[in-house]
């Protein structure tokens, strides 16, 4: 594996969530600085070091409600 993706979103409260597409990998942070150390982690615990992908892909999901 090449690399791995995550899908992000924001959190009501304030803060993002991460899971991981297609792999049992989730986290979470309250700003983008820490949820891309987290990621960092959690992609490093989770895989083996022969086994760990070599880049990190987000993307972001925003959803937005408009009155119609």
């Amino acid at each position: 594996m090449n690399e791995i993706t995550f899908i992000v979103e924001e959190t009501p409260e304030g803060g993002y969530t991460a899971r991981a597409v297609g792999v049992s990998v989730y986290t979470e942070a309250d700003d983008l600085t820490d949820l891309h150390s987290q990621l960092r982690d959690a992609v490093q615990c989770h895989f083996e070091k022969a086994d760990r992908p070599g880049m990190i892909r987000l993307h972001f999901i925003h959803e937005e409600l408009i009155a119609a």
